[in-house]
């Protein structure tokens, strides 16, 4: 197990093995979540959902009105 001290000002240092697993480099931003049980989970925030854009493309041929697109609101 892996562990790291909380200093007076309230950092602490993310040891090697831990950046390497995370691929986190200098500037990589860090999520913290707490749980309801009391476990933390910290995620390396490595991507933008700006990167998510174009990765899917619309099938050839198929298009939708914007009125089939909301039923429910008609």
């Amino acid at each position: 197990m892996t562990e790291s001290t909380i200093t007076a000002k309230g950092q602490t240092t993310v040891p090697s093995d831990i950046r390497a697993r995370l691929l986190a480099e200098p500037g990589t931003r860090l999520v913290w979540s707490v749980m309801p049980d009391g476990t933390i989970i910290v995620r390396a925030k490595t991507k933008s959902i700006l990167d998510l854009a174009g990765m899917l493309k619309a099938p050839k041929g198929k298009r939708a009105a914007i009125d089939d697109m909301n039923p429910w609101r008609r």
